[in-house]
C-alpha cells in the first residue's frame, strides 16, 4: 500500500492520474483530510512542547541564578553597611583578584561598606580566587558572582544599594596572554568598562569611580621616569592598548555625563595572594620545584628592570584616590557641572633588575635558581618601567614605604604557608 507521502508527492512527475469514480475521489479526499488533521495535531503538539520547554528553561534559569532574591538582597545591603562616621559604600569589581581582595579588606577594616563582584574566570587557578573570597567572607564582605558585562546585574546592585564609590579592578590582565586570547581583553577591558560606566551614569546619585589603568600605557616611551604628562600613544601590547582605550573612554564619560573618575596606573604589583602568572610568583614556584626559570634580556643583553610596587603601597594609593575623588555631578544621566578627572601613577620609584629580584628570592627561599637567559621576544613586554609619583604625592600624600627586599620576604613567607600548609594562610599587612 502506498504511503501518504507517495500519494501526495508521486515519484514520477507528470504521470499522476485521478480516478474519476466517486469512490476513488472520496478515498483521495479522505486521505488528504486525514493527513491535514495529523499535520495540525503534530504542529499543536510541537508548539505545546516548545512552550513547556521554554517555561522549564526559564524556571531553571531562575532557580539556578547566582544572584537575586530576598536573601541575596539582604546579603548585599548588610555588606554595604557603613560602620564609621564619614564612611563610604564601595562596589569593588574584581574583588577576589589580587589587588581587589586587598583593597576590599582594607576598606572593611576602616569601617566602610564593601560589596564585591567577580566572575571567577579561569585565566589562572580559580581556587586561589575562591580562597580569597573565603577571607573576604570571614570579614563580612559579600562577593556577588557575576560579570561586569551583565547590565541587569549591575542595575540591580545599584537598585539595592546607593553606592557612593566604585573601585573598578575587574579586567583581563597579562601582556603575553593577549597573543592567545585577544577577544577576552576587548570583552573585559573595553566592553565591560563601558557597561559599568553606563550603569554609573544612570545611577542616582552617581558614584565616584576609581579604576585600574596600567603603567603599560607608556608603551615604547623611553623618557624616564614615566610621568602622567608623557605621551601614551605607542602601546607595545594589546593589553596596553585596551587600558589606553579605557583612559579615553573614561574621559568621555566624565566630559559628557559628569562622572568623577580617577585612573590609576599600577606599576608591577607584587606581594602575598598575588597572581600566579607574574614573574616573581612563577619564579618562586619553579625554584622550589627545582625547575629552570626563564629570564628575559633586552637588546645588547641588557637586563630588564621593573618598578616593583608592594601590594600594601598600592592599597594606600587606592584608598587615597577614593577619599580624594570628589563627587560626580550628573543626575539621571545628565551632566550638571564639571566633575574631577584624574590619572595617577602608583609605583615605588625604585626600579630593580630581574636578576636582582631572583637573587632576593634565592636568599629567602634558601634555594639556588637554575637560570636560563633568553632574549626578550616580541610579545609586548617593555625593557623597563619607572614611576614618577609626584602627582599622587601632592594630591593625597601617596608615599610607598616597602622596598623589594622587605616585600619579597613577606611574599615568600605567605607562599610557603599557603602552598606548604604549614600554618593557617592569612594576609600579611
Amino acid at each position: 500500500m502506498p504511503s501518504i507521502e507517495d500519494e501526495l508527492f508521486p515519484s514520477t512527475p507528470g504521470k499522476f492520474k485521478i480516478d474519476r469514480s466517486n469512490r476513488q475521489l472520496h478515498r483521495c479526499f479522505a486521505s488528504t483530510s486525514t493527513m491535514f488533521l495529523w499535520a495540525l495535531f503534530l504542529i499543536a503538539l510541537t508548539a505545546s512542547y516548545l512552550s513547556f520547554q521554554s517555561f522549564v528553561d526559564s524556571g531553571s534559569r531562575y532557580l539556578t541564578a547566582s544572584w537575586g532574591g530576598i536573601q541575596w538582597e539582604k546579603q548585599v545591603r548588610t555588606s554595604a553597611q557603613i560602620h564609621r562616621s564619614g564612611g563610604i559604600s564601595v562596589l569593588v569589581t574584581g574583588a577576589t583578584g589580587f589587588v581587589g581582595s586587598h583593597v576590599s579588606l582594607a576598606l572593611r577594616k576602616r569601617g566602610d561598606g564593601v560589596v564585591g563582584l567577580d566572575n571567577f574566570n579561569n585565566y589562572y587557578d580559580p581556587s586561589l580566587k575562591r580562597a580569597r573570597r573565603s577571607l573576604l567572607s570571614s570579614r563580612g564582605i559579600f562577593v556577588v558572582e557575576g560579570d561586569i558585562n551583565d547590565a541587569k546585574l549591575l542595575a540591580k546592585l545599584f537598585d539595592v544599594v546607593a553606592f557612593t564609590h566604585v573601585m573598578h579592578l575587574a579586567a583581563q590582565a597579562g601582556v603575553r596572554y593577549a597573543l592567545e586570547n585577544p577577544q577576552s581583553y576587548v570583552h573585559s577591558n573595553i566592553a565591560g568598562l563601558v557597561n559599568l560606566l553606563e550603569t554609573c551614569k544612570a545611577a542616582n546619585p552617581q558614584p565616584a569611580i576609581v579604576w585600574a589603568s596600567s603603567s603599560s600605557v607608556y608603551g615604547l616611551n623611553e623618557k624616564v621616569p614615566f610621568s602622567e604628562s608623557d605621551r601614551t600613544d605607542q602601546p607595545a601590547s594589546l593589553y596596553a592598548a585596551t587600558k589606553k582605550a579605557g583612559e579615553e573612554i573614561t574621559h568621555t564619560y566624565n566630559h559628557i555625563y559628569g562622572l568623577a573618575i580617577t585612573g590609576l596606573r599600577f606599576f608591577t604589583v607584587y606581594g602575598p595572594w598575588g597572581r600566579p602568572d607574574m614573574a616573581y610568583f612563577s619564579f618562586t614556584r619553579n625554584i622550589l620545584q627545582g625547575k629552570p626559570i626563564t629570564i628575559y634580556r633586552g637588546k645588547n643583553r641588557v637586563d630588564l628592570a621593573r618598578d616593583f610596587t608592594y601590594i600594601d603601597d598600592i592599597v594606600k594609593g587606592c584608598l587615597g584616590s577614593l577619599d580624594s575623588s570628589g563627587k560626580s555631578t550628573g543626575s539621571g544621566g545628565k551632566k550638571r557641572g564639571a566633575a574631577p578627572y584624574r590619572i595617577f601613577n602608583l609605583g615605588n620609584t625604585a626600579p630593580v633588575t630581574v636578576p636582582i629580584l631572583v637573587d632576593i628570592l634565592e636568599k629567602h627561599l634558601k634555594v639556588k635558581a637554575k637560570r636560563n637567559f633568553v632574549e626578550m621576544p616580541g610579545n609586548g613586554d617593555v625593557p623597563f618601567t619607572h614611576a614618577n609619583i609626584s602627582s599622587a604625592r601632592n594630591e593625597f600624600g601617596y608615599k610607598p614605604t616597602t622596598d623589594l627586599e622587605t616585600g619579597l620576604k613577606k611574599f615568600v613567607r605567605w607562599y610557603l604557608s599557603y602552598y606548604g600548609y604549614n600554618t593557617k594562610a592569612k594576609l600579611v599587612h
